[in-house]
């Protein structure tokens, strides 16, 4: 052959120019249509990972907007507790006055002033006295048994102050750890209105009101006389 001839004898024919262009042409859509091919799909990846991110994400100027509206009605909120809370502190029936004069100071009084508004405030005391007294009402004392009063037996020891006797009055009892009789002596200056006890009279006196400074008996009646 023709082709082998002249591989063997190193000749080689020229390529046609027309056919190495439209190879080229050919080659180059084919790698268009390869690179669309796979471009697609990326794309396609691409807007569907980018798409959740969009709708997650709100935008700005929404966000800027419902901040500012929280804001304002927190202050509003908070306005209001603040009116309320000096609504509550403040009296009933106190109204309040937008700006309040300034407090002055106090006036300093002298001697004659207070002199003055004490006689003021005891004027009026006295005016407002009423013109007439209610009557004091005594209610009767209620009955009330009257209660045992003590009573001594004792020996007359002495007569010799006018309207007074001297009584002695022994007394015995038992130890109260041993059991051993004790005997006990005590004097007590009775009155004798009509001096007619003597001394060795056995008499029996009774505790009454005091007399006077050591007298708190009197006389009730003589027992035994002296022999």
């Amino acid at each position: 052959m023709m082709f082998d001839e002249e591989k063997e004898n190193g000749e080689t024919e020229a390529p046609d120019a027309s056919s190495t262009g439209e190879d080229a042409v050919e080659a180059d859509e084919a790698d268009k249509a390869k690179a669309e091919d796979t471009s697609e799909p990326d794309k396609a990846e691409a807007e569907d990972a980018t798409e959740p991110d969009a709708a997650s994400e709100p935008e700005p100027e929404e966000d800027t907007a419902s901040e500012s509206e929280a804001e304002a009605s927190e202050a509003d909120e908070s306005t209001a507790d603040t009116a309320e809370d000096a609504a509550a502190s403040e009296p009933k029936g106190a109204t309040r006055s937008p700006a309040a004069p300034r407090r002055p100071t106090r006036k300093k009084h002298t001697p004659e002033d207070k002199v003055a508004r004490r006689a003021a405030r005891k004027r009026r005391r006295v005016e407002a006295r009423p013109a007439e007294r209610k009557p004091i009402v005594r209610l009767p004392k209620p009955e009330q048994a009257r209660a045992a009063r003590k009573e001594r037996l004792g020996v007359v020891v002495g007569d010799a102050m006018d309207r007074t006797i001297t009584v002695k009055v022994e007394r015995a009892f038992p130890h109260r750890r041993y059991g051993k009789v004790i005997r006990r002596t005590s004097k007590f200056y009775a009155h004798d209105a009509e001096n007619a006890a003597s001394v060795g009279d056995r008499v029996r006196i009774v505790e009454t009101r005091p007399i006077s400074k050591n007298k708190r008996w009197r006389l009730a009646e003589i027992v035994e006389t002296a022999k």
